[in-house]
Parts: C-alpha cells; sequence; structure tokens
C-alpha cells in the first residue's frame, strides 16, 4: 500500500498538534498556512526583530504559546511546510493554493482542516469609517505589527476577546477611552455554574476585568445602539444604556460579537452541515473524535466549532489519532478518551460563555434601514427587509440571487452572519430555518497583477 498523503490546512493550536502526533507515528503530513509563521490567531508569533517578550506579548498564555512554538520548531524537518499560501479551493481530494503568485495544486488522501474561526460582524452606524476595525484585526496589529489601531481606542462587543484584547492593549501603553460590552451582568452570573466547569481559565477572564477597572479603564456593560461618529474618520463614539445616551471622543474602534467559524473549504469538500444552536451557525458534521461526513476529511479547533486554544490542542490530538486508527495503526485508546472527555468538559465552559455573552438578538429589529451591511456590494439592511417583506423572501441563498449579498470579496464571510440575523428577524423565521450561504470558490481573494498572469498551475510533489 503507497504511503498516505495527509494535509494539514492551519498551523494553529490544533494544526500543530496534528502534526505532532502524526510524525510521531512515522508520517511525513503537509502542513499548509496563510501565516508567516506558525501559532494561529491566538499565539501569532511577532516578525523578526520584535522586542517585546512572549510574556509581555501573550500574557498568562505565554508558556502555551512557547510550548505550542518548540513543538513546531522541532517538527520542521519532519513535515513539509508551506506557509503564507492560500488554499483558495478543494475538489476531488486536491487542495488549489495560491503562494507568492503562483498557482500550485496539492492533491491528498486525507485533509486536516483546521482552519479557525474570524469576527463576528455586526454592522453598526460608521462601522465603514477609517478607524473602525473588528477585535481581531486590532490584536493582529499588536502582535504581527507592534502597533495600535489609534491613539484614544474604542473596544465594543461582546465574548471574552472583547476583555482579552482591552488587557492586551493597555498593557501595551494603548489610552482606552472605554470598554463596552453588550451582554449584561446578569446573565455572567446566570452562566457562573458552566464557567466554572474551567476555574483557571474563568480566573484568568475575571483578572481582565479587575485589571481594567483598577486601573481607571471605563467598562460599561448592557450597552445597546453603538455608533461611530466622524466625517473623514472616527472621532467619537456613542452608546444608550437604561434610555441614556453617552459619547466618548476616539479616534479608533474596534467591535466583536464573538467568532465564527471558517467552514468554507469544508464546504467544498462536501461535508455535510447542520444547524448548531450553542454556535448559531451552521456547522459541518463530525463525530467525537472529528471525522466528517466525508472519508477522509477530519475537522479539529475553531473551525469545527468555536472551542478556545485549549480545546483547540486537544481536538488536534485527538484528531490525529482518529486519522491513525483510520489508516489501521495502533492507537491508544485510554489517551483518545481522556481527550473526549476533557473536551466534552469545555464544552461546557462554551455553553457558560453563550449564556454569558450571548449575540445581542436585539441587533437585527434596531439596525437602521440606511445601514450597509454587505459593503462589497452597497446593500443595505432595508434592502434586505425590502426583499423579505415584499418578495418574500425566506432563504439566505434566495436572498443572495435577489440582492447580491455575499457576492463580493469576502463571499460572505463578513456580511453573512449580519444578514441572516436580519433576514431571519423579517421572515420571522430562526436561524435554522432561513438556511446558509453555500461556499464558493476562492473562499478568499486573491490579486492578480494585470498585464502579469499567474504562472502554470503545477501539482506539488
Amino acid at each position: 500500500m503507497s504511503e498516505p498523503r495527509i494535509v494539514i490546512v492551519g498551523a494553529g493550536p490544533a494544526g500543530v498538534r496534528a502534526a505532532e502526533l502524526l510524525v510521531a507515528a512515522g508520517l511525513r503530513p503537509v502542513l499548509v498556512d496563510e501565516n508567516q509563521r506558525a501559532g494561529g490567531q491566538i499565539y501569532r508569533q511577532p516578525p523578526a526583530g520584535f522586542v517585546r517578550s512572549p510574556k509581555q506579548l501573550y500574557g498568562f498564555e505565554s508558556a502555551k504559546a512557547e510550548a505550542l512554538h518548540e513543538t513546531f520548531n522541532q517538527l520542521r524537518n519532519d513535515i513539509d511546510y508551506l506557509p503564507e499560501t492560500l488554499v483558495w479551493n478543494c475538489d476531488g481530494q486536491r487542495l488549489d493554493l495560491l503562494s507568492q503568485g503562483r498557482q500550485q495544486s496539492l492533491s491528498y488522501t486525507h485533509l486536516l482542516l483546521c482552519t479557525g474561526a474570524i469576527d463576528r460582524v455586526l454592522p453598526f452606524p460608521g462601522w465603514l469609517l477609517p478607524g473602525a476595525y473588528t477585535l481581531g484585526a486590532a490584536q493582529v496589529a499588536l502582535k504581527a505589527q507592534a502597533c495600535v489601531i489609534g491613539s484614544r481606542v474604542v473596544l465594543a462587543g461582546a465574548g471574552p476577546l472583547l476583555y482579552l484584547v482591552a488587557y492586551q492593549y493597555a498593557k501595551a501603553g494603548a489610552s482606552i477611552a472605554a470598554v463596552l460590552d453588550t451582554s449584561a451582568f446578569s446573565g455572567k452570573v446566570r452562566a457562573m455554574r458552566n464557567l466554572l466547569k474551567q476555574p483557571w481559565t474563568l480566573a484568568k477572564g475575571m483578572y481582565y476585568l479587575a485589571w481594567l477597572r483598577c486601573h481607571d479603564i471605563r467598562v460599561v456593560e448592557g450597552v445597546q445602539k453603538i455608533a461611530a461618529a466622524g466625517e473623514q474618520k472616527v472621532k467619537a463614539v456613542s452608546w444608550q444604556k437604561n434610555g441614556r445616551e453617552e459619547v466618548v471622543a476616539c479616534d479608533a474602534i474596534a467591535s466583536g460579537f464573538g467568532l465564527r467559524s471558517e467552514t468554507q473549504l469544508a464546504d467544498l469538500a462536501g461535508c455535510a452541515f447542520e444547524f448548531n444552536a450553542l454556535n448559531q451557525q451552521w456547522l459541518p458534521q463530525r463525530d467525537a473524535a472529528g471525522r466528517s461526513s466525508v472519508k477522509g476529511v477530519y475537522l479539529a479547533g475553531d473551525g469545527g466549532g468555536i472551542v478556545g486554544a485549549d480545546a483547540a490542542e486537544m481536538a488536534g490530538k485527538r484528531v490525529a489519532l482518529a486519522l491513525l486508527e483510520d489508516l489501521g495503526r495502533p492507537v491508544d485508546q485510554a489517551h483518545s478518551r481522556r481527550l473526549e472527555r476533557g473536551l466534552q468538559r469545555i464544552h461546557g465552559f462554551r455553553q457558560g460563555l453563550e449564556c454569558a455573552f450571548p449575540v445581542p438578538m436585539h441587533w437585527a429589529r434596531e439596525c437602521p434601514d440606511e445601514e450597509i451591511i454587505c459593503r462589497c456590494e452597497d446593500i443595505t439592511a432595508g434592502e434586505l427587509r425590502h426583499s423579505a417583506n415584499s418578495a418574500g423572501t425566506m432563504e439566505i441563498n434566495r436572498l443572495k440571487a435577489l440582492t447580491r449579498l455575499g457576492m463580493g470579496r469576502c463571499q460572505g464571510r463578513v456580511c453573512g452572519a449580519a444578514a441572516a440575523e436580519i433576514l431571519a428577524c423579517s421572515s420571522r423565521k430562526s436561524l435554522s430555518e432561513i438556511g446558509r450561504l453555500r461556499g464558493q470558490a476562492p473562499v478568499k481573494p486573491f490579486p492578480v497583477a494585470l498585464g502579469m498572469p499567474l504562472s502554470p498551475q503545477r501539482e506539488l510533489p
């Protein structure tokens, strides 16, 4: 029997740990990653010459970050590593890649998708002004570019990333005008029972909040109707709480309302999907070990459902064991069961997080008609509502066909969640009933220089 061709997409915690177990079993996987260096978003490595220490950069997670980076460095000679490489299509057990202006084709017998997540974006007045970013983008600027997004910053949204970025920015010396949390304190209290299933993680989150307050950084919970204002760029941010409006001067805002799994490659690989109420998103079906509905395709980490870095490492190991088992290799079943139990405990914690930091469901009702939802195609909330009310649109792909929603550069990755909320609200349907935007290649845009065609596609050895 010929050697299996195993490809891992994503060099974050899940991808690196999966590669580690596969190499230990005598296999040589191909690891493909968009970033310059391994680590993913949570453990993103800075460029060469960066002067901040790992402790300054990763805080409480510095030991985990250094351990993951060291593991990757030890694996480097035993894997085929393709950094700065975009996987833009998956078709017939073949990946289409773009690396340094060259198209390449990479076949596989087994595919591990560790594709991570992106910010859940809910547009608000002023979200398209220069100076408006997502929380993830603000974090990338700090980690990968050694800069902050403004001289006086507002951070807004819901979820643990809000407080983590606020803490990281404050520790880096940034001036934070306010931290605006759309979730209420009462929800956090109700969630405490599940949050206590991960006491160390809970303690870190409480520390971030306490640290911010102790350093006189304003934190406001239960806010509504966030808006940024300015003529050429962000100049101020307003919000409401208990019917009272407040305004703070600033030159940048970063927002995010939780995370959404990156599932486009799983869609193109033919995986079956199901609606996941916890994540409020359609996700690829998978078993407890990470096997998808397609033989030879596996999922691990946030790309199969938001789980966090610790669970991503566990899931990467578990999916590698599943792959080895499917190859007929000996597997430590006790190890597999321990990993599954650990993942189950974290799942309970995740339920607590969703209770503590829910997506603001009132947003879809309150979003102004004139607000642009799809910035690529300039589609407003009013146009989406008109399609639902006048044309009787009740399915998201029908909405796409009638309005061009999601036909631009982001392929619905940015606007899809917000559009789904508005359609569900306007049609009086649930998110599960309106369906999901189907994946299209290329899953992300890539540049093609005029007059300089890409080199012919070639199969990697």
